[in-house]
């Protein structure tokens, strides 16, 4: 599990799990031998050659990390932590007075800002994304495809299948994609309330009507490879996006998000994102009610062979 370049595996974990409903599904044992869903993205990381873990959490939730996990994995990566809280603010800003969350995936990465100085790969803590997807990833990180030409940072994504994503329980949040035949990203709609329909998916409006998806289009599962450079991007876009929306209406709920971030970075073509397609099935806790779907999903890797019971052993 090693490689002669220096990469970071970014989990995003600072998230409250409102939809989850009570515990940090984060932190949720999965496994056979009680291993979470960082467990084997960091696994499949690893066997990828990334060498670096960085944890964005909750400042309040750093004990219960190192004790499930990260202590752990410090025996076989360098481990670092940053923090993702709401006042984290650049100067001029402040916390809106009813604001309760952070701000965001954007706000999340940025932390890492003076922390991580290399290539990197960014996913959510809890979703589980398989193998191919990490080692595409390593794969053009290594080969030197996040740079900045021209004022145009390149970067990139796993393409997953939409189809192998939904959850049997309820709507979920996609970033539906619009990919070039040169493999490059033309569009990102971040896309609330994708469900199961039928033989496909649908997208069902508040009004209970639904709108059928292409069930095989490409779709953003917030697993990402940017260069360094990208985290000064994200420095000067988070001004921006505090300074439209603190005053205005949805100043307690707007988040400056991945996909929407890459996506004006597109329109303004100050940005290449190669899209690396991933036939793996994705899998993750929403709900309550998928933990058992993942821990069964899990056992039927284990068995197949994919994974050891116990991980780390």
């Amino acid at each position: 599990m090693s490689s002669d370049m220096h990469t970071s595996l970014v989990i995003m974990a600072a998230g409250i799990g409102s939809r989850f409903g009570q515990g940090i599904k984060q932190l949720t044992p999965f496994g056979p031998s009680g291993e979470i869903i960082m467990d084997y993205s960091i696994y499949d990381a690893l066997k990828a050659g990334f060498n670096r873990v960085v944890f964005v959490i909750r400042r309040d939730l750093e004990k219960d990390f190192r004790e499930v996990i990260g202590d752990r994995i410090a025996s076989y990566a360098d481990v670092a932590y940053v923090f993702q809280e709401k006042d984290d603010l650049p100067d001029g800003y402040k916390v809106p007075a009813g604001r309760r969350k952070p701000w965001g995936t954007g706000q999340a990465i940025l932390a890492c800002r003076g922390t991580v100085n290399e290539p990197f790969c960014v996913i959510n803590a809890d979703d589980y994304y398989g193998r191919q997807a990490f080692e595409n990833i390593h794969s053009w990180l290594a080969g030197g495809g996040a740079r900045t030409d021209e004022n145009v940072q390149h970067m990139c994504m796993a393409g997953f299948i939409l189809r192998n994503t939904l959850s049997d329980n309820g709507g979920v949040t996609r970033g539906l994609c619009r990919v070039e035949e040169d493999g490059c990203l033309k569009e990102i709609r971040e896309t609330k309330n994708i469900i199961r329909y039928q033989e496909g998916a649908a997208i069902q409006d508040a009004d209970g009507s639904v709108r059928i998806v292409d069930p095989d289009c490409a779709v953003s599962m917030n697993m990402w490879g940017f260069g360094c450079g990208f985290l000064d991007v994200l420095h000067d876009g988070f001004s921006r996006f505090l300074g439209s929306h603190i005053g205005a209406e949805d100043e307690n709920t707007a988040e400056y998000l991945l996909p929407t971030i890459v996506g004006e970075m597109l329109e303004r073509k100050e940005a290449q994102v190669s899209v690396l397609p991933t036939s793996d099935r994705w899998f993750g806790v929403t709900y309550q009610e998928d933990i058992e779907g993942v821990r069964q999903s899990i056992a039927q890797l284990v068995e197949k062979g994919v994974y050891p019971s116990a991980l780390w052993a």
